[in-house]
């Protein structure tokens, strides 16, 4: 590994794949957000910017919900109706 940069803090090495190494004082490695932060400081990456949230669709939610709304009502009246048939053939076998 070569040496890119050193501080008093933390050593930033270049490894042989490109990528780079950072590693304190008492020689452990620092990795995570600290790492980042060290490498946006010497400027050896960039960041990409954070991408925009998306605008939710708010009449296709509507519909779906709809959809739902349709889809249970629908198998109430399915389960009614079965409800019903099994009654009424309760009667006939009564009669």
């Amino acid at each position: 590994m070569k040496v890119v940069a050193s501080t008093e803090a933390y050593t930033i090495y270049l490894r042989k794949d490109g990528r780079h190494a950072v590693k304190g004082a008492d020689k452990a490695p620092i990795n995570g957000e600290d790492k980042v932060k060290i490498l946006l400081e010497q400027g050896l990456i960039t960041a990409a910017p954070p991408k925009a949230p998306e605008p939710e669709p708010v009449e296709e939610e509507a519909s779906a919900d709809g959809a739902e709304e349709a889809a249970e009502t629908e198998a109430a009246s399915e389960a009614d109706e079965a409800a019903d048939a099994d009654t009424a053939g309760e009667e006939d076998k009564n009669d």
